[in-house]
């Protein structure tokens, strides 16, 4: 029974990290197309809003009702950890290669061990450590670390960490969360603190520019909301 409960989890894991790992690809055509890391934030922020409360507004409003004193645990997810997060890895894939800022990125579940260990006294094994030394060799190996010709500079580096660390406290605040509401609830209320929070990196000019003399960001920008953000934070959450 429980190798059946974990089953899907674990499908529900490995889709939502095959369609964040393509983020960088929808990233680099938007950087191309003459908007900055912290405008590409904005867009895959807000859009990603949009997408989740039309999508939800006709299918299941009950994702909608929260209690005002659990804000606060949304705040967290959606400013905190996406807003944060997405700053730092966005601008380490301008200054670094796409494949140092994966590796960077995945040093989160470091983050979450240890933060789980403060705050809930989860004890860190050895099965733990293995699993994380496995994880960044794993990753590292895919993405050719090791193969030489990586664009690598030390404030991408210091903002690949920073975004390991704020995406993990998605599943820091998201425990809190999910303790009270489920899944789909977390992920939209994520993003209605996410997507207007990201207002504050607003650059009309630059966007404009973009959307009007490049028609195809249009649908880069959709890919990026939907395939790269909506869906996995839900399979993940």
């Amino acid at each position: 029974m429980e190798t059946q409960k974990k089953a899907p989890a674990a499908a529900a894991i490995l889709a939502a990290a095959a369609l964040w790992g393509v983020i960088g690809l929808w990233n680099r055509k938007l950087m191309a197309a003459g908007l900055s890391p912290l405008s590409v934030v904005l867009v895959r922020n807000l859009a990603a809003m949009v997408l989740l409360v039309l999508f939800f507004a006709f299918k299941d409003r009950s994702v909608f009702r929260v209690a005002p004193g659990h804000l606060k645990y949304f705040f967290g997810t959606g400013v905190v950890s996406v807003v944060f997060f997405t700053v730092c890895y966005f601008s380490c894939q301008k200054l670094c290669s796409l494949s140092v800022a994966s590796v960077l990125l995945y040093t989160a579940p470091s983050f979450v061990v240890l933060l789980s260990a403060v705050l809930w006294r989860e004890p860190v094994t050895g099965r733990k450590l293995l699993a994380l030394a496995l994880t960044l060799l794993g990753v590292s190996l895919v993405c050719g670390v090791f193969s030489g010709n990586l664009s690598v500079t030390l404030p991408g580096v210091l903002l690949g960490l920073g975004s390991g660390f704020f995406y993990a406290l998605y599943s820091i605040f998201g425990r809190y969360a999910l303790a009270h509401y489920p899944p789909l609830t977390v992920t939209v209320w994520t993003f209605l603190f996410a997507g207007p929070a990201s207002l504050v990196l607003l650059r009309p000019a630059e966007l404009a520019g973009a959307f009007l003399e490049t028609p195809s960001v249009w649908g880069t920008a959709f890919a990026l909301a939907l395939i790269s953000t909506a869906a996995p934070y839900i399979l993940y959450t």
